[in-house]
């Protein structure tokens, strides 16, 4: 059985910039055999996220993350429908995800690498386990109540960089959810400005290329920051650490702004900023949602009850086909995306 895959075609550099052309598709065969503990999938949707980025080196700099190589199959998060099993706990028309899910329409996997989800925890929008209702939602909820030290009733102010995007734009809506009182997003357009405050229920937004952040900022939140849930880093990072209480928090999730340059994770801060967070006594420690295993499953609970109340809007932008996903990921690391980036590769289920 031929099947199309996505496949690394170049590494754009340590330093470099990532586009669409360091992605090649190109044509497999399939074994006509499904092993004892495998099954054959069919490929609905496909993630891309920011911290690919890094895979896209040789070195990832990371010790839970291995590096792709060259002209072998990508993978990442992904959803899709059984169509063959010789698992036991896996039959045909079980919907399943996977964190390391080959950029392909069609595989076959170890059944043990996938997970079963629930359609009806989605209201039956499968890709929504790979964003609100999956490893976004559950790093942006964790998060904050592990790092943010949010309390009810304590007027606290939050702020969230990146704010339109995956994590970003559901970590707002559940500080105001766990008890912040207020809630300021910082992203690049107008537009999505915009959606953050009449579609999500932002507080407030600032557009970072336009004005002067700091200066904005004041103005936003008068009672200084309190919580800082941090997706970018850079200059935009620095200009709302300064504007921190004394005792705050920040959430470091990501710094997308600085994954195309060849430095530490987390990358170090100007020596001003350092010395801001040590007489204030602001925590900055590395987040990383994998050590929380033991809370995905009430998280992901809590997360699907917020969605069908209401109380969690979700947005995703969907790209069509296989061949587009080199064009999602490239728009997705310049911010093209409101919400979740999808790659919907099939939305037939033939079982």
């Amino acid at each position: 059985m031929i099947v199309r895959r996505v496949v690394l075609n170049s590494r754009p550099g340590i330093n470099g910039i990532p586009v669409a052309e360091n992605f090649r598709v190109e044509e497999v065969s399939l074994p006509n055999t499904v092993n004892e503990g495998e099954v054959k999938v069919k490929t609905l949707y496909l993630s891309v996220d920011p911290y690919m980025r890094c895979r896209m080196n040789e070195d990832t700099g990371s010790d839970y993350l291995t590096p792709w190589q060259l002209s072998r199959v990508v993978d990442g998060g992904g959803v899709g429908v059984i169509e063959e099993s010789k698992h036991t706990h896996l039959t045909q028309g079980d919907f399943v995800t996977s964190f390391s899910w080959p950029w392909q329409t069609e595989a076959i996997l170890d059944g043990n690498s996938l997970e079963k989800v629930v359609p009806p925890l989605v209201d039956g929008h499968l890709s929504y386990f790979l964003g609100a209702i999956g490893m976004p939602g559950l790093t942006s909820l964790i998060g904050i109540q592990e790092k943010g030290h949010v309390t009810p009733g304590a007027n606290q102010t939050m702020v969230v960089s990146g704010a339109a995007g995956a994590c970003g734009s559901l970590a707002g809506q559940i500080g105001h959810l766990l008890g912040c009182s207020r809630v300021v997003g910082i992203c690049g357009t107008d537009e999505k400005c915009l959606f953050l405050t009449s579609e999500l229920g932002f507080d407030a937004a600032v557009n970072y290329k336009k004005g002067n952040v700091s200066e904005r900022l004041l103005e936003l939140c008068p009672a200084g920051v309190d919580v800082y849930f941090d997706n970018v880093g850079g200059d935009v990072s620095d200009a709302v650490i300064s504007q921190m209480n004394p005792n705050s928090h920040i959430i470091l999730c990501g710094q997308i702004s600085q994954y195309n340059k060849d430095v530490p994770y987390p990358p170090p801060l100007p020596p001003a900023i350092e010395a801001i967070l040590k007489e204030r006594n602001i925590t900055r420690e590395r987040f990383l949602v994998l050590n929380y295993k033991d809370k995905f499953q009430p998280g992901i609970l809590q997360l699907s009850q917020w969605f069908k109340e209401g109380k969690l809007k979700i947005k995703e932008t969907v790209i069509n086909g296989l061949e587009n996903m080199g064009v999602a990921f490239q728009s997705m690391m310049t911010g093209g995306n409101i919400g979740k980036q999808i790659v919907c590769i099939s939305e037939e289920i033939s079982t």
